[in-house]
């Protein structure tokens, strides 16, 4: 145990960081699983926000941060998700620009 007052100031800090710190990670590893196994553009944002979140708050490395956003948008092009809004974009520009 600490005995000087500023140590123990610390480990007060040092023991809510952990808490916050540790929270983040569970919704972080629950969102990518969710994402993983519900791919959808919506659970796949929600995802990549978290893990923007986590980066900055130094839970995990940026670089890990950007493996898991590349991923993650793989999943959304290997189930087709991304092809179909681009198609949605491109009728509708075409159907704009013939009226």
């Amino acid at each position: 145990m600490p005995i000087i007052k500023s140590a123990k100031k610390k480990l007060r800090a040092d023991k809510k960081r952990k808490i916050l710190n540790e929270r983040l990670e569970r919704i972080l590893n629950s969102s990518i699983k969710k994402a993983e196994k519900l791919t959808s553009q919506k659970n796949i944002q929600e995802a990549i926000s978290i893990i923007d979140k986590s980066a900055k708050k130094g839970i995990i490395h940026k670089n890990k941060a950007s493996r898991l956003k590349s991923r993650l948008s793989k999943l959304l092009t290997k189930k087709g998700v991304r092809t179909q809004e681009r198609q949605k974009n491109v009728t509708a520009k075409t159907k704009k620009t013939k009226i």
